[in-house]
């Protein structure tokens, strides 16, 4: 598969004709609307779609600033609206675009002169704990190797209810959180900014369509409402959730920024990459039983760059270390009667594999923080510290051509001031 859009035909480009993954831009002359991107450059959709180029329903989807009006037109249109855009984007394909300059010219715009922005309205947050041997890595550091796992892990996809409201696009910095934290040789909480702010390399399942309350799922019914998938960067402030996160989890360490890439992939663009959960150490309850693969080969990689320094690859890992997959994990999600809703995000929980240099955060790379890391230039890090920038890259690997996210970026900045 060619396009004439020359970029897109190198071996290393992220955005080939195979990929075609969805996004939210916006230039100098137009407010923010949906398009797509491949090679170089971003066909803008919603200008096609006033040309009759693109059609989906009988009002205009996608002169919007997201992609849920599109998403939750469902997997029909999703199919029809991708086999239209290959066929405009490719060699031998109609020519309603490549043979129309003037429409070229107002809907083909270069990548590096538009901005990107969220590219959905997210509805809810979810985020899981899916990875064995992140479980287990984590584990290990509080409780022990032989009691690393909780008893429920091996049954149970567990995750935790986060906030849509600081879910933010590649690009955004945010500031050092604030909260409690209570060191080990202190008998109460102090107050100030997380000292032990950290990564967690993830990858995010977008729900297109949605469901109504009461529903529960099967989990090849759970799959059918994925739309696509992003990186995602829930960062997480150690000290804080050590101090708060017993008896209900998670809270204030994780409210204040979650990362997302900008362009969704979509899973028939993944569907070549597909691989299976690894073999059940426990057998699960038949509700989350899967009907066929449903993780995918994604290599997945972190880098992190000190302010005004150049960047280090600190980790290395692939998607397909998931014990359990977003289908499992939207399955469960719904059991109990919970609503799903276009524009759900569902994270994956921290990704990592079983060698060194595999593990997706700074906890389980340095040991929690004893084994600090060495960077270019010299420098070291056990954690997070302000200025750092920390990117999160993902490719799946065809046959001569990749299926990229593009990045997931974030940058540190300075605490607020402490409330007197």
């Amino acid at each position: 598969m060619k396009s004439w859009i020359q970029s897109a035909n190198a071996p290393d480009c992220e955005f080939s004709p195979r990929n075609l993954p969805y996004g939210v831009f916006s230039d100098d002359d137009h407010r923010p609307r949906c398009g797509v991107a491949i090679g170089d450059m971003v066909v803008d959709l919603a200008r096609l779609e006033a040309a009759g180029v693109v059609k989906c329903t009988d009002r205009p989807v996608f002169d919007a600033p997201a992609l849920n009006a599109f998403m939750a037109l469902g997997r029909t249109e999703w199919a029809r609206t991708r086999a239209r855009l290959i066929d405009l984007l490719t060699d031998g394909g109609d020519a309603a675009l490549s043979s129309n300059a003037a429409l070229r010219r107002e809907a083909l715009r270069p990548m590096n002169s538009v901005r990107t922005h969220m590219p959905i309205e997210v509805a809810g947050y979810t985020d899981f704990y899916a990875s064995k041997n992140h479980a287990v890595n984590v584990g290990t550091l509080f409780r022990g190797p032989e009691n690393a796992l909780p008893p429920n892990w091996l049954s149970i996809p567990i995750g935790y209810n986060g906030r849509a409201s600081t879910v933010v696009v590649s690009g955004t910095p945010f500031r050092r959180p604030l909260g409690q934290m209570k060191p080990a040789d202190a008998d109460l909480p102090i107050f100030g900014p997380c000292r032990r702010l950290d990564f967690e390399l993830e990858m995010g399942a977008i729900i297109g369509t949605s469901t109504e309350m009461g529903t529960h799922l099967s989990v090849a019914q759970a799959e059918e409402l994925v739309f696509g998938y992003v990186l995602l960067n829930d960062w997480s402030a150690r000290d804080i959730q050590a101090w708060e996160y017993q008896p209900l989890g998670p809270f204030q360490a994780k409210v204040f920024a979650t990362t997302i890439s900008p362009w969704i992939v979509t899973q028939a663009a993944l569907d070549p990459f597909r691989v299976s959960t690894p073999p059940r150490e426990r057998p699960l309850l038949p509700y989350l039983h899967e009907n066929g693969p449903m993780l995918y080969d994604i290599d997945l990689e972190v880098a992190l760059a000190p302010a005004g320094g150049g960047e280090t690859i600190v980790s290395r890992t692939n998607y397909r270390e998931m014990y359990y997959s977003s289908a499992q994990q939207i399955a469960h999600h719904a059991i109990g009667g919970c609503r799903m809703e276009t524009g759900d995000l569902i994270g994956s929980g921290t990704i990592s594999g079983s060698v060194a240099g595999s593990q997706g955060s700074l906890l389980e790379l340095t040991k929690g923080g004893r084994s600090p890391i060495d960077l270019a230039g010299g420098v070291q890090r056990s954690f997070i510290e302000d200025g750092d920038t920390i990117t999160l890259r993902g490719r799946a690997k065809g046959d001569g051509y990749l299926v990229g996210f593009g990045a997931c970026m974030g940058t540190v900045l300075p605490a607020p001031e402490s409330p007197r």
